[in-house]
């Protein structure tokens, strides 16, 4: 696995990533799933929207291992980052609400987006599934969340290779995903529920959404170091 610091660097410079899930070429059949919706499931709590609290910890784990903390700071765990996506999964985004889910479904190119005949929210959750099924199968009944983080780096890495695959799923598709998705949980803006503390925007220097930066125009290309303003203000701007 690359160190964070690779990582976020290649982040930096491949913004198209950030932008939006990346094109899959796959179906997906079986799932117990409403064609073009994403049942909720039991919730054990109130702290959830979509996740059990298995497929939460799972999640969890992975985007902790996509974006770990390290001597650069903060990673996507404490950035919150499994809170973003749990929300987005809930919404119009995990229910493909927004996207033509009709078909066919055939064999995509990467400009034609999305191929999947389950929206999102079914395929995390069928994923999520495999993943677990697998490790417990190979690890001696090991979720992927109770394993050690090199072997957790490892079935990610196989994951992404193509070296791991789920039956009726592809595993790369599904880290494909879940990648976008993290990144873009630690980068978006605090509202949506990840990049606690602005942890992301601390970390790439962004000063955020604020209202004028006409005062630093100048700057010449020198690192602003301002504090990072979020949609909904600072929370020490709010009234007692």
């Amino acid at each position: 696995m690359p160190t964070r610091r690779q990582f976020i660097h290649s982040i930096l410079f491949a913004s198209a990533a950030i932008a939006a899930p990346a094109a899959f070429g796959r179906t997906i059949s079986g799932i117990p799933w409403s064609p073009g919706l994403a049942d909720q499931p039991a919730l054990p709590d109130s702290t959830q929207t979509f996740f059990t609290a298995a497929e939460r910890a799972c999640v969890r784990a992975i985007t902790a291992r996509l974006i770990p903390s390290d001597e650069t700071g903060p990673g996507a765990d404490e950035a919150n980052v499994v809170a973003f996506i749990d929300t987005q999964l809930a919404g119009f985004y995990g229910r493909g609400q927004r996207w033509y889910m009709k078909g066919p479904f055939l064999e995509g190119t990467d400009e034609q987006g999305y191929q999947f005949e389950r929206p999102p929210a079914g395929l995390y959750r069928m994923a999520i599934a495999a993943l677990d099924e697998h490790c417990r199968r190979t690890h001696g009944d090991k979720t992927f969340a109770e394993l050690d983080t090199s072997l957790q780096d490892d079935t990610l890495s196989a994951m992404e290779e193509g070296k791991l695959d789920f039956e009726g799923l592809s595993a790369s598709a599904f880290f494909e995903l879940i990648l976008d998705n993290t990144i873009e949980g630690f980068f978006s803006d605090p509202i949506y529920g990840g990049n606690r503390d602005m942890i992301g925007w601390r970390l790439v220097g962004f000063p955020g959404a604020r209202y004028d930066y006409r005062d630093y125009l100048d700057h010449d290309g020198k690192r602003l170091d301002i504090p990072p303003v979020g949609l909904a203000g600072r929370p020490e701007w709010k009234a007692p």
